[in-house]
């Protein structure tokens, strides 16, 4: 048998928003929305480059039903791409471009082929013997096991199943079109090409069974490399998986501990060599980072008070290492050592009285009501990102450490 190797993608979600500093930098954001298809650009570019034998991608090209063409044009363009190139584009519907969501059309390439959502079907590359074995979402949810419902394996083929699906389960994704591992493997297949989960995942290697991870992080909530996989077959037989990082921007959380730090100078040089070892990532793409300062310090309270000069002075240090390092955003979680606190001799103890309005229910109503308030004045892709609902003891705790930072003292 012919050796080839082909790319194994999902989760494109063309025409989706990614959230992070859109608001604060404008040409930031203009970067930030052209990300996805960038990536999208260079997986064609490596697939042409590599002379891959085909490209499958494993459902959600789209975010969701297109507002209008540009986004069904983009991908056209781009397969187009492929199908001078001589490379098949094989693909099933997700749950985010399922039959029923996607109500535009533009036509393609006849080099791509998308499987239905009626039935499973196959799709033999006479040439390669290869058999690749997929079935479409007809709607957005799922419950049935469609892997049970694929076709057994094509006899001395290399034979390839397409599915969108949760498997057997994530925390962070909905449970769509159910299945095992052990489901997966009966049918007898050497490779698995899996979607839906938006992280990096093996599986099993016998048979290989893997999800790529989404093509392009979106938030803070998918951080790390994103991209797609490049898969080598050989006498029919998997001989390589190795993944293909493609996203234009990534998304990193980090953790600084200030228990060193004295004051904000020394908080900010220790974020920047925190920061130090990621700026190789960022010589390749835009690195928007989380920073989450923690930890008991003596700095605590200079922090607290002047969050905007910390802010842009960490931003400063960021841009010092490479000029592609952004901060997603600054997250103060440290507290004051109790041995600094001296006595004032004051009636009133603002910590004990801003613990007392944060246990008051009425406070709290009022509190989230403001909150819902400021949540529709700010922008859609902004308030997306902004859970004010799940983290409103985070931000009351935020607030907390300000006012005590201006008025002297919080302790742990």
């Amino acid at each position: 048998m012919t050796a080839f190797s082909f790319i194994h993608a999902a989760d494109l979600h063309l025409g989706s928003p990614l959230s992070g500093l859109a608001t604060r930098d404008a040409d930031l954001a203009r970067r930030l929305a052209s990300a996805g298809r960038q990536a999208f650009e260079d997986l064609v570019s490596q697939a042409i480059e590599r002379s891959v034998a085909f490209v499958v991608v494993a459902g959600d090209v789209y975010d969701g039903d297109w507002a209008d063409t540009t986004i069904g044009l983009f991908f056209a363009r781009q397969v187009a791409r492929l199908d001078r190139a001589g490379i098949p584009t094989i693909l099933v519907r997700g749950n985010h471009d399922a039959e029923s969501v996607i109500t535009r059309s533009i036509t393609l390439p006849d080099s791509v082929h998308v499987f239905p959502a009626a039935r499973a079907g196959t799709l033999r590359l006479d040439a390669l013997r290869v058999a690749i074995h997929g079935r479409s979402f007809q709607g957005r949810a799922v419950e049935e096991n469609l892997s049970l419902t694929y076709p057994a394996a094509v006899p001395g083929w290399f034979n390839l199943g397409v599915l969108h699906t949760s498997c057997t389960g994530h925390a962070a994704h909905e449970t769509y079109a159910p299945c095992s591992v052990a489901d997966l493997a009966a049918r007898g297949y050497e490779y698995w090409a899996l979607g839906h989960i938006h992280e990096y995942a093996e599986l099993s290697r016998d048979p290989w069974i893997v999800f790529p991870g989404n093509l392009q992080g979106r938030s803070v909530r998918e951080c790390g490399e994103k991209g797609a996989v490049v898969v080598d077959v050989a006498d029919g037989r998997v001989t390589g998986v190795s993944r293909l990082p493609l996203d234009r921007a990534r998304f990193e959380r980090i953790a600084v501990d200030l228990a060193a730090a004295a004051d904000p100078r020394g908080a900010v040089e220790a974020v920047e060599a925190a920061l130090r070892p990621l700026a190789a990532v960022a010589a390749r793409r835009l690195l928007l980072v989380r920073v989450h300062l923690v930890g008991t310090t003596r700095a605590h309270d200079a922090l607290a008070a002047d969050r905007e000069t910390l802010t842009a002075e960490i931003q400063a240090a960021a841009h010092r290492l490479h000029e592609e390092i952004w901060l997603e955003r600054l997250k103060i979680e440290t507290c004051r050592p109790r041995a600094a606190v001296e006595p004032s001799g004051a009636a009133i103890d603002p910590a004990a009285l801003l613990a007392e309005l944060d246990r008051d229910p009425d406070f709290r109503t009022r509190a989230k009501a403001a909150l819902a308030e400021i949540g529709g004045r700010i922008p859609v892709t902004a308030a997306a990102e902004a859970d004010f609902d799940a983290e409103f003891d985070a931000l009351c705790a935020e607030a907390e450490a300000l006012v005590l930072g201006r008025l002297g003292g919080r302790h742990c």
